[in-house]
Parts: C-alpha cells; structure tokens; sequence
C-alpha cells in the first residue's frame, strides 16, 4: 500500500517538529516546508530571530527535518502573504477596526495558498502543529472542527474559516495531546528546537506596536485628531486612529480626573471616543463573512458560547441570521469591549459551530 504523503508547514517551534515526528511514526510520507512570507521592506528591518518564519527559523526547521530524515524546502510566499495579510491588517487598523492576521494567514495562506501547493505536488494532505482535532460526523458525513483537549493551548477560534474541502485535506496531530507531553517528547527525541520558547506576538509586528509598524510600511505618519467624551465635548488630542483599539486604556495621556477607555473609532471624522468602563459594555453584535462547520448555513436561532477575542473565555449567547449575510448574537449578560474587526467564533461543548468578523456591538 502506498504511503499518504503530508506536507507539513514547519515554523522552527517545537509545535510543528513534533508534529513532523508524530505523522512519520504513524506512516505518512511526510515533506517538511517553510514558508518564506516577509516582504523585502519587512526582512530589512530588524526582525527578531525567534519571529515565525524568519531566517533563523528557517535554519530551525531545517535542522529539524535532517534531525528526523524527512525532505525539507522553503516556499516563497511573499507576495501572497503581503497582499492577505499585512496589507489587510494595515487597511482594517485605517478604517478603525482592530483585525486578527492570524486568522487571515491561516484562512488564505495555510489553508488556501498551501493546500493549493501541496494538491500540485500531489500531496493528499496539508499538516500543521496546531492544537486542535478534525472528527468526521458519522450521521452526516461532515467533517467537525473541535477544541483540543489542553484548553490552554487550543487554537480553533483561529481556525472557524475552515471549509469541508480543507478539513478533508488537513491533519492535526497534536489535539489529542497536552503543551507538556509535546515539550517532553521534543526533548526525548533530542530535537534541536526542544527549548526553544514560544512566539507570542504578531509575527511581522515583533515588538507589538502595530501603530508604528503600519506608519513605517506605508511611509505615512498617522494624522492626529479629537479625543471626544460622552457629552460630545473635546478632551484631548490623539496621535492617529491606528494607534488604539476598544477597550484601550494605556498610552491615552488624558487627565480627566477619573479612567477613561477606548468606546469607539470614527475613521470618517478621524475621532476616537472615550468613556467610562461601563460603556464598554454590549448585549450583542453583528458579524459578517460568516462560516460554519456542521452545517451550510444557520437555519434558526441557536444557544452557544462565543468568544469575542483569542484569550476571552467562552461566554453564553443566541445566534440568529440578522440578514442573509449577516448575524446577530445576543449575550446572557452584556460583554465588555466588543470590537469591531476581531473575529466572533461559536461553540457547543468543544464542537466548532463557526464563526463571523464582527461588525459592530449592539
């Protein structure tokens, strides 16, 4: 019988090496590659060795690869890269909404752009070292997306876009596990990424300041403008819109004699609201691109939990279709700092129901 072959996406991390070794030990043929995605004007830059597909990963992965005998080349994908993901991020943060590149990497280049590839290269498979598990619905027939059985590392509110094809054509090897029992076994196999720390920032914006990453790619400083309070009054001046998001307190530099947060961005008249903590609260929103996973499309109302951002944890709500493309979601209890632009994903247990980006709250 001849062997499936794989073709794993390996960053350098320990995720993705165990993931090359566990897929070899249970006989797939596997094939190991780094995506190259930064664009000239990026690499330039002082990037930070540990970044996800920087040149020092690409050595890591490759080490990894000879460590345990599997082919290994490196794919150029930047321009792909640029055009989905950063230049989508820096035109979200211009319209005042906060965007999840994340999200828009795996959705149009993992699983997209590379699954395309590896289909060309007659691959039956994509693979990658993230935490969560594919189950196939025995009544339906459907592939489900599920959350991995380490809560704290389960990674599906970053992988609700998935269609059915990409499910049939993925394989997770690591949902079943725990984060410790992946370290353990990267350092039992020797592997010579096994103590390398995790990456936990953007990976083109290493040093988490997204304002100045996006003023330096498009050579434009921001343009200021009025911070305004409930009353409509003036009460300071901000350094550009794509400096804050909802919810934001640090770096707004006003005195108001009590604390104010981030409520809302207007990019029309370039205005950033601020308030009191409890308007930040929302009994709902709005989300389009909408996915789902069990089913085609949302048929009637149905009770979930939702998370509102990656770290939030999974509160209660109602789904409903608001308009044929667009949903409404009303929370048991109104939620803090509903932002426009992140992604919205809906679950039942630890099944994947799917997901939308978030328009407004309401």
């Amino acid at each position: 019988m001849t062997k499936k072959k794989v073709l794993l996406g390996m960053s350098g991390g320990v995720d993705s090496s165990v993931a090359a070794y566990l897929l070899k030990k249970d006989g797939y043929d596997v094939i190991g590659v780094t995506m190259q995605i930064w664009p000239e004007e990026i690499e330039e830059s002082n990037q930070p060795e540990s970044s996800c597909c920087s040149l020092s990963a690409v050595e890591d992965a490759r080490r990894v690869a000879n460590h345990l005998d599997i082919p290994f080349y490196v794919m150029n994908f930047k321009d792909y890269f640029q055009e989905k993901v950063i230049d989508y991020f820096v035109k979200e943060y211009r319209s005042g909404r906060t965007p999840n590149p994340c999200i828009a990497c795996n959705r149009y280049v993992k699983f997209e752009e590379l699954l395309r590839k590896a289909l060309q290269l007659e691959c039956d498979y994509v693979a990658t070292g993230h935490y969560a598990l594919i189950e196939k619905d025995v009544k339906t027939g459907r592939l489900l997306l599920k959350k991995s059985v380490t809560d704290t590392k389960d990674q599906t509110y970053a992988l609700y876009n998935m269609t059915q094809f990409q499910l049939q054509h993925t394989l997770m090897p690591l949902g079943k596990f725990h984060k410790e029992e992946i370290r353990n076994l990267a350092e039992e196999l020797n592997l010579p990424v096994a103590n390398k720390p995790e990456s936990q920032e953007i990976c083109f914006v290493p040093d988490n300041n997204y304002g100045r990453f996006i003023e330096e790619y498009q050579e434009q400083k921001a343009r200021e403008g009025p911070f305004v309070d409930p009353s409509g009054n003036v009460v300071g001046t901000h350094k550009g819109i794509i400096h804050y998001t909802i919810g934001q307190r640090r770096g707004l530099h006003l005195a108001l004699g009590t604390p104010v947060y981030v409520t809302g961005i207007d990019p029309e008249a370039n205005t950033v609201h601020v308030g009191p903590v409890q308007h930040l609260f929302s009994q709902g929103l709005l989300a389009k691109d909408l996915n789902f996973i069990p089913f085609d499309t949302l048929q009637e109302s149905l009770k979930v939990t939702a998370k509102i951002r990656y770290n939030a944890k999974a509160v209660p709500a109602t789904i409903s279709m608001a308009e044929p493309d667009q949903l409404k979601l009303i929370f048991d209890e109104p939620q803090k700092s509903v932002t426009p632009g992140q992604s919205v994903v809906f679950y039942q247990d630890d099944l994947v129901i799917g997901g939308g980006t978030i328009i407004k709250p309401l």
